[in-house]
């Protein structure tokens, strides 16, 4: 037969590969004291590390074989019990020694013979194979008896060699050594964190507590019990001891800067020694005690200084307390509150003090520097904690929706649209177009703290329409960024109408391409270069400001005839209205000295085309040719007289002649477009009405699928389904009312908070 078997040679572990003679894997009788003494010889020199022949090795190998399958009864028990006899007068033999040795070299003189027999045992389980693989195993409990069922491994059960050496070794050396061990480690640990020098090394020490944890490490329950119960536990009860004194020292001698920074250096020099010496499971436990001691047992003390390094903003010791109190249960709420508290009123105060003159620049700026400022703190300072982090957004959603004025709505959704709009118009100078990018960016962060965010889509509605139609944007890949950012913030719902602004403009192109190179022919006189938007009523914000009457000047009315019945005949069924207080041209002066280009909005220049063929018309007279309402008609001939075109002289009005600019070409019509208070507070009002609508459909649509609900559950409903502005529970309430006067909903009858819904 071909044997393969390992044997032990001063030079280390060899696997031979042989032909063995004359050996039969039959039963047979052995007589089991003249094996043992053979085999006990062998036992002797693998625990010893002595050198071992190989035909020695070789033949106990076998003997080891032939007692396991010995005839009639095999003799793998008492080769068992034999070998742990052994190992038990071996171990207690070493044991004396190193007790004789003395206090002063007991860990040293543990520490060495400890290493040999350790790897003395390892050798010694593969010399046994045969008994662990064919004999023990076959009487073990299975893991996941010991893992998940209530038994405990029987004192008598066998265990495989190289387990049963480590159980000798704990039962005959460490059980009665531990004292004397455990108080000779602690106090090496005393020393060293009194910076005194230790008298054993670091191998030593780390070997000494590692074989705790070794000799149990073949357990599949509780295998670190032994290191835990002899070691761990005292260890920790010394250290917690030891950080208290320290705690207590250090109270009366430093200030809270200095005793962070002394508790910090004391946490990394504990988390060095124990991941230097100490099983891994005793980092957490070493540095919670510490924390304990030294950090939660002061909490007063520290967060008395809490606030005055926020408020000074001490940024290091803004650092190391939250280094301190991050492990700690409920440690950093107060600091949490107070480091809200002071970013909402800096906030607050640059609100206050902002410069009125284009104060919207300086509410996003600022706010935008105040937001960047205090957002380095959090990542810098904080380590961008979820928790400084939710105080940073509460802080700036209270900043951003402030109302300097109790009742008043909150300026920034206004103060936003305004600034974005400032960015994308062509008056925007002196910008790049990745600055301006770059800009639109930053105000987004403004936008997702805006509560009102239905009050900023109507003025930004407002003013994106003003631009398209005045054609005053900077780039239209510009403005279809911006749509695309605020959608990545609030969803397509809240830019589709801004889409469809888009939309319009582009079929406008086209329609416009169409009427001139198909539609006219070449007998059809304009006598003026024209062109149309044609918007849908629902997507643009135009509707509300429609002037009642204009009488439309001779020059225009082919024009607007002839594109009507283009439009009629393209689109059967649609009506359109012409809104001409958004109309402007361009006005050709040719009675001065100078040629001018004027462009001017169409009440401007139905105003001047009236002087086409004469010089001086009666202020009456005008408004009674053109029909407009007194307000518009004032607004217009004072802009005119305003920039001198035209001389106003008691009722006479008359062109000026002797009008001069030096640029050729004007624009009068800005100081027009500019928003007016009423625009404003008629934009925030329309707002207010359609608030009312979409939370009475919200309210019929949640009771007409839940049928019956209570007062309290109702508005939770809503409350989850208002996502672009926060309804006040009043509004909910007068929704409610309303609602129930109607006859879409009723009280129910056995409760005094219930609706039902009433198909």
């Amino acid at each position: 037969m071909i044997a393969c078997q390992p044997f032990f040679t001063n030079n280390g572990w060899l696997y031979l590969k042989k032909k063995t003679r004359n050996m039969s894997l039959k039963p047979k009788p052995i007589n089991f004291t003249e094996k043992w003494n053979s085999l006990q010889e062998t036992v002797k020199g693998v625990i010893t590390l002595d050198s071992v022949p190989r035909d020695a090795w070789n033949e106990r190998f076998n003997d080891v074989y032939s007692l396991c399958v010995a005839f009639p009864e095999p003799l793998g028990d008492q080769l068992y019990d034999s070998t742990k006899l052994f190992l038990e007068n071996h171990v207690l033999e070493l044991l004396t020694v190193i007790q004789n040795g003395g206090t002063a070299n007991l860990l040293q003189n543990y520490y060495t013979y400890w290493q040999k027999y350790s790897k003395g045992v390892k050798y010694l389980h593969s010399l046994y194979q045969y008994l662990n693989n064919q004999h023990i195993k076959k009487h073990k409990l299975s893991e996941a008896e010991l893992l998940y069922g209530n038994i405990t491994p029987d004192s008598s059960e066998q265990m495989e060699v190289g387990e049963l050496g480590l159980d000798v070794w704990k039962h005959n050396m460490i059980v009665p050594l531990k004292d004397s061990m455990l108080e000779l480690l602690l106090d090496e640990f005393d020393k060293q964190r009194h910076n005194i020098s230790m008298t054993t090394s670091f191998d030593i020490i780390a070997g000494v507590i590692n074989s705790f944890v070794v000799v149990q490490e073949f357990r599949k329950k509780y295998p670190l019990e032994l290191y835990q119960n002899y070691f761990e536990q005292p260890f920790l009860e010394q250290s917690s001891e030891h950080f208290k004194r320290e705690a207590a020292r250090l109270l009366q001698e430093c200030t809270v800067s200095e005793y962070m920074v002394k508790v910090l250096l004391i946490l990394r020099e504990e988390g060095i020694r124990s991941k230097k010496y100490l099983h891994d499971s005793t980092f957490t436990k070493l540095r919670g005690r510490c924390r304990q001691h030294m950090v939660a047992d002061h909490l007063d003390f520290l967060h008395g200084e809490s606030e005055a390094m926020i408020k000074e903003e001490r940024r290091n010791d803004m650092h190391n307390i939250y280094l301190l109190l991050r492990e700690i249960k409920d440690g950093m709420t107060s600091l949490v509150d107070i480091f809200r508290e002071h970013i909402k009123q800096h906030g607050i105060r640059v609100i206050e003090s902002l410069k009125q003159e284009q104060i919207y620049i300086h509410f996003v700026e600022e706010i935008l520097d105040v937001h960047k400022k205090y957002k380095s703190i959090v990542v810098d300072v904080f380590n961008n904690d979820l928790a400084f982090s939710g105080a940073l957004d509460k802080a700036f959603t209270v900043i951003i929706n402030y109302k300097p004025v109790k009742n008043q709505s909150s300026k920034s959704p206004e103060y936003l649209s305004k600034y974005c709009d400032n960015l994308l118009k062509k008056s925007s100078k002196g910008m790049c177009e990745g600055e301006i990018d770059h800009k639109l960016l930053q105000s987004i962060t403004i936008f997702k703290y805006v509560d009102d965010k239905d009050v900023f889509q109507r003025f930004y509605q407002r003013h994106l329409a003003k631009r398209l139609i005045h054609q005053q944007s900077q780039s239209m890949d510009g403005e279809e960024g911006m749509i695309n950012k605020l959608k990545q913030a609030c969803g397509y719902e809240f830019t589709n109408k801004l889409h469809r602004m888009f939309t319009d403009i582009r079929v406008s192109e086209g329609l416009n391409a169409k009427f001139h190179n198909e539609f006219l022919k070449p007998t059809d006189e304009l006598n003026v270069t024209f062109s149309m938007y044609v918007l849908q009523t629902g997507a643009w914000p135009l509707g509300s400001s429609i002037v009642s009457s204009f009488v439309i000047p001779k020059q225009l009315i082919p024009c607007i005839q002839y594109f009507e019945n283009f439009y009629k005949e393209k689109f059967n069924g649609r009506k359109l209205t012409w809104l001409h207080h958004h109309c402007q041209g361009e006005l050709k002066l040719n009675y001065l000295q100078k040629v001018y280009m004027v462009t001017m909005q169409t009440f401007q220049m139905a105003i001047l085309l009236l002087f086409e063929d004469r010089d001086s018309i009666k202020y009456t007279e005008i408004h009674e040719m053109l029909q407009l309402n007194n307000d518009q008609f004032q607004k217009h001939i004072n802009s005119l007289i305003e920039c001198k075109l035209l001389l106003l002289d008691g009722d006479n009005v008359s062109l000026n002649m002797a009008y001069t600019n030096k640029r050729t070409k004007l624009r009068i019509t800005s100081t027009l477009q500019k928003e007016t208070p009423q625009e404003v507070e008629q934009t925030v009002n329309s707002v207010e009405d359609d608030r009312k609508t979409y939370l009475q459909a919200a309210i019929v649509r949640i009771m007409k699928s839940r049928k019956i609900l209570r007062h309290n559950q109702l508005v939770n409903e809503i409350l989850s389904q208002s996502k672009s502005f926060a309804p006040s529970i009043a509004l909910i309430k007068k929704s409610i009312e309303t609602l129930i006067d109607k006859g879409y909903l009723e009280r129910t009858p056995n409760s005094s908070d219930g609706y039902s819904y009433v198909a």
